[in-house]
C-alpha cells in the first residue's frame, strides 16, 4: 500500500482520545493490520471504519476485545450471507 493511504497511529488515538495500547491489542487480536516505519506506527485508511466501529464498542458500550472479536466475526457472516442472497435473486430472476 501506499504511504498517503495511512495515517500515524499516534493522531488516530490523539483525535479520538484512544490509547496506543488498544491499537497494539486489535494488532494482537488480527483484528487491525499496521504498519511500523522508524518507530512510528501507521493505520491503513481503508481499516478506518471498521476501527472507529471498535473505538466505540470498546470505549462508549464497554465491550472487551473479545466481544468485539466475536460481534466482527458475526458481521462478517452477515455481509457473506447478503451477497449470497444477492446472487441468488440475480440466478432466481433469470428462471422467472
Amino acid at each position: 500500500m501506499l504511504n498517503e493511504e495511512r495515517i500515524p497511529a499516534r493522531e488516530f488515538c490523539h483525535s479520538h482520545n484512544v490509547e496506543i495500547s488498544f491499537i497494539h491489542s486489535l494488532c494482537e487480536s488480527g483484528l487491525l493490520e499496521i504498519t511500523t516505519e522508524e518507530e512510528n506506527i501507521f493505520i491503513y485508511q481503508e481499516q478506518l471504519p471498521d476501527l472507529e466501529r471498535w473505538v466505540q464498542f470498546y470505549y462508549e458500550m464497554d465491550i472487551n476485545l473479545e466481544g468485539i472479536e466475536a460481534i466482527n466475526h458475526l458481521l462478517h457472516q452477515i455481509k457473506t450471507m447478503q451477497q449470497e442472497m444477492k446472487e441468488l435473486k440475480s440466478r432466481l430472476g433469470l428462471y422467472e
